[in-house]
């Protein structure tokens, strides 16, 4: 079954088209992305498997124009992968946002989308996209039916005392407001991949998963199942990230706005754009500019890239805390899987835990699976690659078929 993965951002298309073969094959067919969505010049870039990269610069609109051109590209006579439309089957789209009315993927009918749409004031700058991608897909090929994988919903298993916030309680029954979680598609897709490379079986097991990129969250899985997670409400709460603040006193926030004559759209973009990396060294959100410039002495940098792996750290030891223990920590993500030195400045620290790295396989160990811990590490430290489109393509494949 052919399937498209769309992640729709507010100006950005990502996507992948699958072949699920069955319920354990797979081949990638094509990969690609459209930014700079609604702005004066956009960009598009197409790479089939097998053939070379396709780019270009030119006006994208909106997400339904950047959709079809996805779809042009892949039935293209040179750089396309497929003959026809008609042989895409089903589209997964990533959504944002499933507060608590969804705890796992579902086919998408007026009642979901209505749904969805209610659940935008949760999460305003993504699900519009989300939306947009999906009523795009219906008009571009109506006869596909289309699923939504969540990225809140593999977080649904965390318990009262994990997810409400010392606010009164009102607000959470007229609100909502309480700890969501995110990366959920991630998280759900590496835990039971990390316990398997250690030997370890998922049903009985501790696991700190670390999604490190320009987003983070570390989450706490027990026993396969989700207990704590660093994100909450929104996408901003916890670690620092590229562009968010993460964990920060209201009261700051407060006392900015008042010294600032700032109103909630200025705090917002506040926490979601100038802060994180971004803020701590006036633009340098790159975690491979950052270290090199700690390399060289450039203090900001090294600060930043010192408070980065301290929050990280901080977050390990209390999921230890909160499961009782830990059996594996896991890196994935951009930064996680590829920032060889950035996993070494968390792990450095954590012998008392039992988690003792290798630093020499951890520096050979970019970009790849493998285990990075000594062998007599009680506990296992690996580095993990993720793919999300999978687990939304079979979450797709298994709903449609």
């Amino acid at each position: 079954m052919k399937i498209l993965v769309l992640n729709c951002g507010s100006s950005s298309i990502k996507y992948q088209l699958i072949d699920i073969v069955n319920d354990n094959d797979s081949v990638l067919l094509a990969k690609g992305l459209c930014e700079r969505v609604g702005l004066e010049m956009g960009e598009f870039t197409h790479k089939p498997q097998g053939k070379e990269k396709y780019y270009k610069q030119v006006p994208i609109p909106n997400h339904k124009a950047g959709i079809n051109m996805v779809l042009n590209a892949l039935t293209d006579s040179e750089i396309g992968v497929i003959s026809s439309l008609n042989e895409i089957q089903a589209c997964g789209h990533r959504v944002a946002h499933g507060g608590e009315i969804f705890t796992k993927s579902v086919l998408i009918d007026a009642q979901v989308k209505q749904h969805i749409k209610s659940l935008e004031p949760l999460a305003p700058l993504h699900t519009p996209a989300n939306l947009a991608g999906i009523e795009a897909m219906e008009a571009l090929l109506p006869d596909a039916p289309q699923v939504a994988v969540f990225d809140t919903a593999f977080h649904h298993t965390l318990q009262p005392h994990a997810y409400l916030y010392g606010i009164p309680y009102k607000y959470y029954e007229q609100y909502r407001i309480r700890r969501y979680g995110f990366h959920g598609t991630s998280h759900r897709y590496v835990a039971p991949k990390a316990a398997k490379m250690a030997g370890i079986d998922i049903n009985n097991s501790k696991i700190i998963s670390c999604h490190l990129g320009s987003g983070a969250s570390v989450a706490a899985v027990l026993n396969g199942k989700s207990v704590d997670t660093s994100m909450g409400f929104t996408t901003v709460e916890g670690l620092v990230m590229g562009s968010r603040c993460g964990d920060i006193d209201a009261g700051a926030l407060l006392y900015l706005g008042e010294k600032e004559g700032w109103g909630y759209k200025e705090l917002n973009r506040f926490i979601t754009k100038d802060c994180g990396l971004n803020g701590l060294t006036d633009g340098v959100t790159d975690m491979r500019d950052i270290m090199a410039g700690k390399r060289e002495g450039n203090q900001r940098l090294s600060d930043a890239f010192d408070v980065f792996a301290y929050r990280v750290k901080k977050y390990i030891g209390a999921y230890a805390a909160a499961m009782g223990g830990v059996d594996i920590i896991l890196f994935t993500g951009g930064i996680g899987e590829n920032a060889w030195w950035q996993r070494q400045a968390i792990s450095s620290g954590l012998e008392f835990l039992g988690a003792v790295l290798d630093k020499q396989v951890n520096e050979q160990t970019a970009g790849k699976d493998g285990i990075i811990s000594t062998p007599d590490s009680k506990v296992k430290i690996l580095s993990v690659t993720t793919d999300e489109e999978y687990v939304i393509a079979k979450d797709t494949y298994l709903l449609v078929k």
